[in-house]
């Protein structure tokens, strides 16, 4: 037992220093935005008849904003609190992707493997042609192992038992289609995983993660077995039904929970937020896990089955067509507005969540309900629009690495000396051959005799470690530059671009 507070103990103070590590910075929205964002899933939660649902805002390591709406049971109207109970559906299958990654890490399995390699039921299923391949557990990761989606069907499967589960793979399954040709979801994948899981560290799937994420990140009030949870903390499931709330049964711990069966609370989950996020940017700080900030960065990686989707005119009027990909247990997304977002909902009987992370600015936004596939990604978009627009939260800059310095440090050499033979050393071997000498020389006295004289000692911002770029102030008007290094051991320029910046 003191073994295990202890645990605790140093999880929770882990926890907390990933609130201001140096490459952080404490931003906070402000009160009226966080109003804004409070009405925003108040009206949701009328409209779309949820009986209780807390959300939470998490930037820079912190839970910054937390809230609680409705009530957790409506026999006795019990309201939601901060420590209330909510199956988080398939938001869990973040938390078996990633112990599939660790084992990976620990040399236990190859992503690249056959799944038959770890499950051996799988070896004499029959696949769909005589030219398929077969499932490899990447495949299983990223929903394309040509499994058929089995929403609703793979929501109750969770109570099926270890030893159902395994008939049913001995038996086979029938295909969608070959393994490799599309991302079609699939809970039974996922399910499947969770077997691999068992196998490979010998232990069930729920006790490897509670054990190696879960306790390590403090998050003792997370995991699958509801009734072993505190009762009166539990948030009860309903679905809407003939203008009412029916219940739904409880489903119990089982095989299929690796695809959907976590409970958890707002404040453990905000720890799982913080952690995930902590991976951006890749830095020499300490790595102090329980995943490597490298391995964590993996679950964007897609499977390039990219398409592109127009987001909802009930989250933005503005039309914004919108990259999306699956990675590994979350949908990777370019946003016109937001950028990189990684996203994921969780539909289940009785509940519906949706977590929404922005790695590049350090911001997560989540929120749990108690009511059947209530589907909250439109308040979650919304709301991560809404403090995007307060300019809060930037994107992270690029660090200047030594050689953007560098390169910056040739690009004033060049603008001094009104000629780029001044640092003719310090050319990649293109340059010349792009623009000759006698033309950059023209350039740049004809750009000097338009601007004056500029104050050149101003910073630059990185675009990456071997690019950047910079504005100067000058008598009459402003330059801005662009540079990119070539890929030599030392640092030498491939490509410069000086312009007047117009009115």
């Amino acid at each position: 037992m003191m073994m295990l507070i202890r645990r605790l103990t140093m999880a929770l103070a882990a926890f907390s220093l990933l609130a201001t590590p140096a490459h952080l910075w404490a931003a906070r929205p402000d009160a009226r935005v966080l109003a804004d964002i409070e009405h925003i899933f108040a009206q949701w939660r009328t409209d779309a008849h949820v009986p209780g649902l807390v959300y939470g805002i998490v930037a820079d390591g912190e839970l910054v904003a937390l809230k609680t709406m409705g009530v957790l049971e409506k026999a006795s109207n019990r309201p939601v609190k901060e420590d209330s109970l909510f199956r988080i559906a398939s938001m869990s299958k973040a938390f078996t992707a990633l112990a599939i990654l660790k084992l990976r890490d620990e040399g236990k399995l190859s992503l690249d493997a056959l799944a038959e390699t770890y499950v051996p039921e799988m070896r004499d299923w029959k696949y769909p042609t005589s030219d398929s391949r077969k499932i490899r557990v990447r495949d299983l990761l990223h929903h394309s192992a040509g499994l058929v989606t089995d929403d609703p069907w793979g929501d109750r499967q969770q109570p099926l038992s270890e030893a159902e589960f395994t008939r049913i793979l001995k038996a086979g399954v029938p295909f969608s289609r070959a393994p490799g040709m599309a991302m079609e979801y699939a809970n039974f994948g996922y399910a499947t995983l969770g077997r691999i899981i068992t196998n490979v560290s010998g232990t069930r799937y729920q006790d490897y993660i509670r054990e190696t994420l879960l306790l390590p990140l403090g998050m003792s009030a997370t995991g699958y077995d509801i009734s072993q949870s505190p009762a009166d903390r539990r948030a009860l499931g309903y679905r809407w039904q003939d203008d009412q709330w029916v219940r739904e049964p409880d489903m119990a711990d089982g095989v299929f929970g690796a695809m959907g069966g976590i409970q958890t609370d707002a404040k453990d989950y905000a720890r799982w937020i913080a952690f995930l996020l902590s991976a951006w940017p890749p830095r020499d700080d300490a790595d102090p896990g329980p995943v490597a900030r490298a391995t964590v960065r993996e679950i964007v990686e897609g499977s390039n089955f990219v398409h592109a989707i127009q987001r909802s005119s009930e989250v933005n009027p503005t039309p914004c067509r919108t990259a999306r990909a699956y990675g590994m247990a979350w949908r990777v997304l370019d946003d016109c507005d937001l950028g990189l977002i990684l996203t994921h909902g969780g539909g289940y009987p009785g509940y519906g969540s949706n977590v929404l992370l922005l790695p590049d600015k350090g911001v997560g936004i989540f929120v749990f309900t108690n009511r059947t596939y209530a589907g909250p990604s439109a308040p979650a978009m919304k709301a991560a629009l809404a403090l995007n627009a307060t300019e809060a939260f930037p994107d992270r800059a690029v660090p200047v690495s030594r050689h953007v310095a560098d390169g910056y440090a040739i690009a004033q050499s060049i603008w001094a000396a009104g000629d780029v033979l001044a640092v003719r050393n310090r050319l990649a071997m293109n340059f010349l051959m792009d623009r000759d000498a006698a033309h950059w020389k023209n350039d740049l006295t004809r750009l000097k005799e338009e601007v004056g004289r500029c104050a050149t000692r101003g910073s630059v911002t990185a675009q990456s470690a071997m690019e950047g770029g910079f504005e100067w102030t000058c008598e009459r008007g402003r330059i801005a530059g662009h540079f990119l290094l070539a890929p030599s051991n030392a640092p030498t320029l491939q490509a410069l671009t000086l312009e007047i910046v117009r009115p």
